[in-house]
């Protein structure tokens, strides 16, 4: 039975991690959910993924410690993607929400940076707990720096301490919380709405905010305004970009075609 279940409607992916008993991710269920997202970048026909984990418990605790201690290596083949399929993910241009149902710490915290989105259930936690098993969070103690002040992501990093839901919406590291009945529905309402938006100026615009992370803001609006991002070059070059201008000037909805 695989660990990763997914459906499709209206252009939207969903990603559920179903491994029991708490959606741990061990070294195969990564090589699996690396192929299901790079399946997702690469088909034209999906435009928007929501990831979640089964249940009303567990969202994802990270790494599978059971399966490491049973000889997976910490520093393994995690697949393409790397850990749990997204964060080192090439060329992912679509927007991924992720919809926190519960306990989300370590790799689980790592997993949902990854989206473009957080929505959480009110009762959700989480944690940056690698600390007490002796390893490091590699990718959080990247990203978690850079978005949320220095000082309270070194007391996350270097403390493991659980923090909840609205703490974590203090902070900006989650968008929205809800109760936890109403999650899926929001996290859909949210797909939808995204799913409805022009799909090549989406591919830009996280391009853009790549390129420019760890570049002067000169430096990347010349790459900008030269096209030499792919995606703003054929954004540039579309039949969307104009219709999004004839939408405009004939005050009706555009149709956007993804070219």
């Amino acid at each position: 039975m695989s660990p990763i279940k997914t459906y499709v409607e209206d252009a939207i992916l969903h990603v559920t991690l179903d491994r029991p008993k708490a959606n741990a991710i061990d070294l195969a269920t990564s090589k699996i959910m690396g192929e299901t997202f790079a399946a997702f970048r690469d088909d034209p026909s999906l435009r928007v993924a929501i990831i979640t984990g089964a249940g009303d418990k567990f969202f994802c605790p990270g790494w599978d410690l059971k399966a490491a201690a049973d000889g997976d290596a910490v520093d393994g083949d995690y697949g393409v993607g790397g850990f749990g399929g997204l964060q080192e993910l090439r060329d992912l241009n679509k927007p991924v929400i992720a919809a926190v149902n519960g306990i989300c710490c370590g790799g689980g915290l790592e997993w949902a940076l990854s989206a473009d989105i957080i929505l959480a259930a009110d009762h959700a936690s989480f944690a940056l707990p690698e600390i007490r098993s002796g390893t490091v969070a590699d990718a959080a103690s990247i990203k978690v720096p850079k978005r949320i002040p220095y000082h309270i992501a070194m007391e996350l990093l270097l403390t493991g301490r659980w923090f909840d839901v609205q703490e974590a919406k203090s902070w900006g590291l989650v968008n929205h919380s809800y109760p936890a009945e109403d999650l899926m529905a929001k996290a859909w309402d949210m797909a939808r709405l995204l799913a409805s938006g022009p799909p090549l100026v989406y591919a830009a615009i996280k391009e853009i905010v790549r390129d420019a992370e760890d570049s002067k803001f000169q430096d990347s609006m010349n790459r900008i305004t030269q096209r030499q991002l792919a995606s703003v070059d054929i954004l540039y070059a579309s039949e969307d970009q104009l219709e999004g201008a004839k939408a405009f000037a004939e005050k009706r909805d555009p149709i956007w075609k993804g070219k």
